[in-house]
């Protein structure tokens, strides 16, 4: 009876991995095929959590919580953290930079397809102990004794690997200063010296109709500031244009308070407003 449970599917459980095996799928064709490097992010944490429930499901407690909180928890937070800081937009996600890579990239796909279906025909064809088996002393204990035992050079060269990632990725981005750093008066003057804007930079929106980042602030004259709006999101194309419509509106503004106050040409005087708050009238006589 035990090695034919090890061996049967249950209703529920092929339920469970045909419906969460077509988001997988969809997931991981969404993450290469996606041209917005946010949303294939996105894709892939939906896929790693898919995988999570997987592992769950199968008695892997302790790799479902760790695919969930170090992998789409950390990683995959972070990569699209990075991504929307960075604001990598389609063009730049689809422009190559290395040549070749893309044949590389099919190699490399072709290469794991065939590992895929050599581990899966390996897992068909040969004998398993079952879940109960390899669990009586615990997943997480379970887990130890491959990983220490049979899988323990694999896991001495993928740590190895990882740390050279992290210490090459040091390597890249540190910068070694050579000269000494400019006090905040020595950059004041140099700024002055320069021509370059000296007092703090006007901020986004201002009389504009929103007060956002990417609405370029208006001069008085209704024309649109430069200063206003960061230069990134300029050259990303993504400064909302309002310096006409804000014009149009500030035009009738000032058309409406010269109808009021009763300077317009053509235009009936509008009637004072009465009460206590009212400006008196100049009496008779009295010096202008």
């Amino acid at each position: 009876m035990t090695g034919l449970a090890a061996t049967t599917t249950s209703s529920g459980e092929a339920v469970q991995f045909w419906l969460l095996g077509i988001v997988a799928v969809a997931g991981a064709l969404s993450t290469i095929l996606m041209k917005r490097a946010v949303h294939s992010a996105l894709s892939l944490a939906g896929t790693m959590i898919v995988l999570a429930v997987f592992y769950l499901a199968n008695g892997a407690y302790f790799l479902g919580v760790v695919q969930i909180v170090v992998y789409t928890g950390a990683i995959m937070m972070l990569f699209l953290f990075v991504v929307m800081l960075v604001g990598v937009t389609a063009a730049d996600s689809l422009k190559e930079t290395l040549k070749g890579q893309r044949w590389l990239a099919a190699g490399l796909g072709l290469g794991f397809g065939v590992l895929l279906v050599a581990g899966i025909g390996n897992a068909s064809l040969r004998q398993f102990n079952g879940l109960g088996e390899a669990n009586a002393g615990g997943n997480v204990q379970g887990l130890a004794a491959l990983i220490f035992t049979k899988y323990v050079f694999a896991f001495e060269i993928t740590g190895a690997l990882l740390i050279t990632a992290a210490v090459g990725a040091m390597v890249l981005t540190h910068r070694e200063r050579t000269e000494r750093a400019k006090s905040q008066r020595e950059q004041s003057e140099a700024r002055i010296r320069e021509g370059k804007q000296v007092p703090p930079l006007p901020a986004p929106g201002v009389y504009a109709r929103h007060n956002a980042v990417d609405i370029p602030g208006l001069l008085p004259d209704g024309t649109a500031s430069e200063l206003t709006v960061s230069p990134t999101l300029r050259e990303r194309g993504q400064v909302r244009d309002v310096s006409g419509e804000s014009l149009a509106e500030l035009k009738a503004l000032e058309q409406r308070s010269e109808d009021w106050l009763g300077r317009g040409s053509g235009e009936a005087k509008k009637p004072r407003p009465s009460g206590p708050a009212a400006p008196r009238e100049p009496k008779e006589g009295a010096q202008k």
